[in-house]
């Protein structure tokens, strides 16, 4: 193992070595690769395809990797063993009817894959996950792990691993709500064999069980209504007493990041000076007295814990406005980080993956030159082999890049945002612009690449995205403005932005429009009502036109209580902030995007919308994607999506 002081890299090996080149050869047998084109414009399906490569994962012995490779929109889930050179092609799928959610390894030779599709009850449609398994060791191919039996309920979400356990390479826990709808039990199932035994029973109102290192059930995760406790169980499995409760959108919040190696000792989020921090806690302290791990004096906290693969202990968090998006107290893997920034400068180096003896590694890097390459690391030999991109025809030549900016709303509060300006823009030069909003609207935007940002701006658009009050990242005050807050200062934050951006003097001030998807779509909607003085159209991607809609509908789900404290129950103040109520008033070309099998907006928002705007003879396009869902999983369905959205700015902001 190498120590802290030799760990440093001397060079980055941009030459293959033999093993990495097979492999390479291998992929290049099945895909194909474009070249990077020489004219201004690179084509649209550089920036709307789906990743090339991503979530590349190690085997816990090292010998074998696994990845995800995007052929025309097809996914193919894939595995190389290094040792063996034999390549295997686990599934293929299209995200049509069956997305891939997320793929683990659960042993050296067990993959765990999880898979969504749509559920229908009535007219209601809804996400159902299963989870499969494919063991390399056999010739059995890809089964469902689990399953329900003749008896129990087919419950909605059957891939929540809660735990790999470290000691049981073949055993795992997993939380299923196959003996009562929407409360799950716990049961422990062997990846090989596909047995399960159930060893906790579900409880009244508990949603979601937490497990610790050693395997063992510890906190009953529950909700009644909008009130949330979490239980503390002991390592028998008897129950000790309540360690917090609390009302959803409080101060008083906590979030369960883990447990450490000790079963005693939990890490959790919570407010520190208005902001969310890392603590730890020991439960065998009946005041819970919190230990401040990690704190931040700009930005919350956010992110899950990352445990070493060969002792299990805590050595770090991901925190994503962290330089490398990881926040490590590991001195040797800090120590291997400053080797890696040293080998790879004036990038974010993130290490994604790593073997269970720490001497092999998965590196993404990404830089204002790239927006992202995998980079397989053997820390033995000391190499570091560039592996794959996640774009691979955007480089230093056409990446515009963000740069973090910040503007002041009207009221003198400070927002920050990210501007993406077109390369080479002549000097003086007035260009045309695209306020870009988040969705959530609970999250926020980062630095790095993001795919609609730099085809705008590829097109010779300038992007404004703001992080405006609501946004998540800033603070319990700023995102509380969320709740209850649409349409309302949260939207007036997008005009100011506009006003700034024009203020800059590279902003032609007549040609300024605003988009965005889900919550992006509903500002850009609401910003025509509101705002059509300062933006000259509206494009919007699944998004909300009628708030009093969402409260409606929820009432056939589990949160329909958490909903109604998000948005109120004032049938007046609902319609006030819906922009399908006021389409007489919109005087912008307004463009409108929906899919068909949507299942966080449905797509009557945009039906309606639409049909409004056209009663009153308005001018709007209304473009329907059969299939299509809210996240744009299906590559045509991104293409045709910013293929309309780029004639619809091409004829209104040119």
């Amino acid at each position: 193992m190498n120590t802290p002081s030799d760990s440093r890299f001397t060079r980055v090996n941009i030459t293959y070595t033999t093993l990495i080149f097979n492999l390479i050869l291998l992929l290049l047998s099945t895909y194909s690769y474009s070249q990077v084109p020489t004219k201004k414009y690179l084509p649209l399906e550089a920036y709307s395809s789906l990743p090339d490569t991503s979530q590349v994962k190690l085997s816990p012995d090292g010998n074998a990797i696994a990845m995800i490779k995007n052929n025309n929109g097809t996914l193919f889930l894939m595995t190389f063993n290094f040792k063996t050179a034999e390549k295997k092609l686990i599934l293929k799928a299209d995200n049509v009817e069956v997305i891939l959610n997320w793929f683990a390894w659960a042993n050296n030779d067990v993959l765990l894959i999880s898979s969504a599709h749509t559920s229908k009850q009535r007219s209601l449609k809804y996400t159902s996950t299963r989870l499969h398994k494919y063991d390399l060791s056999t010739e059995e191919g890809l089964t469902l792990l689990v399953k329900p039996k003749s008896n129990e309920y087919s419950a909605q979400f059957q891939d929540n691993v809660i735990s790999f356990i470290p000691e049981e390479s073949n055993e795992i826990l997993m939380a299923i709500a196959y003996d009562k709808a929407n409360y799950p039990s716990v049961y422990k199932i062997n990846v090989r064999t596909n047995k399960r035994k159930r060893v906790k029973k579900f409880k009244s109102y508990t949603i979601d069980w937490y497990a610790d290192q050693q395997g063992k059930v510890r906190i009953a995760y529950r909700r009644d209504e909008t009130k949330i406790f979490y239980s503390l169980y002991d390592i028998n499995g008897k129950l000790q007493r309540d360690l917090w409760s609390y009302e959803v959108f409080e101060k008083d919040v906590v979030h369960i990041l883990g447990f450490d190696l000790d079963p005693n000792i939990l890490y959790i989020s919570a407010l520190h000076q208005g902001r969310s921090a890392v603590f730890k806690v020991n439960l065998l302290d009946e005041t819970l007295k919190k230990e401040l791990v990690l704190a931040d004096d700009k930005y919350d906290v956010n992110g899950f814990l990352i445990y070493s693969p060969k002792t299990g202990a805590v050595i770090g968090i991901s925190h994503g406005n962290n330089d490398d998006n990881k926040t490590y107290w590991d001195t040797e893997y800090v120590a291997l980080k400053k080797g890696l920034n040293k080998a790879i400068p004036e990038a974010k180096n993130t290490i994604v993956s790593m073997s269970r003896d720490l001497t092999k590694y998965v590196l993404f890097s990404s830089s204002d030159k790239s927006p992202g390459n995998y980079y397989f690391g053997n820390r033995t030999d000391k190499e570091l082999t560039y592996f794959a991109s996640l774009y691979p025809e955007i480089n230093e030549t056409n990446y515009a890049t963000k740069q973090l900016v910040h503007y002041q709303a009207r009221d003198g509060l400070s927002i920050e945002a990210y501007l993406t300006k077109p390369l080479n823009i002549p000097k003086n030069s007035l260009l045309p612009a695209i306020i870009l909003p988040h969705g959530g609207p609970m999250a926020r935007d980062y630095d790095g690449f993001d795919y609609w940002a730099e085809l705008f701006a590829n097109r010779g658009y300038i992007v404004f995205q703001p992080n405006f009050r609501g946004s998540s990242g800033y603070g319990y005050e700023f995102e509380m403005a969320s709740i209850e807050g649409w349409g309302k200062a949260m939207q007036d934050d997008l005009q100011d932005a506009a006003k700034w951006l024009i203020t800059q003097n590279i902003v032609n001030d007549k040609k300024v429009c605003i988009a965005g998807a889900s919550y992006g779509g509903y500002a850009a909607l609401m910003a025509a009502v509101k705002h059509g003085d300062t933006f000259k159209c509206a494009a919007s991607f699944a998004g909300v036109s009628d708030i009093e809609l969402i409260v409606t509908n929820a009432r056939k789900f589990t949160n329909n209580d958490i909903v109604k404290k998000q948005f109120g129950t004032d049938s007046d103040k609902l319609e006030a902030v819906s922009p399908v109520n006021f389409a007489e008033k919109i005087k912008i070309p307004v463009l409108l995007i929906h899919g068909t099998d949507d299942k966080v907006v449905p797509v009557r928002h945009s039906q309606d919308m639409a049909e409004e705007l056209e009663d009153y003879d308005k001018d709007v396009r209304y473009v329907e994607i059969e299939g299509g869902d809210h996240n744009l999983s299906v590559q045509k369905h991104r293409v045709k999506t910013l293929e309309e959205m780029l004639i619809f700015f091409d004829k209104h902001l040119q």
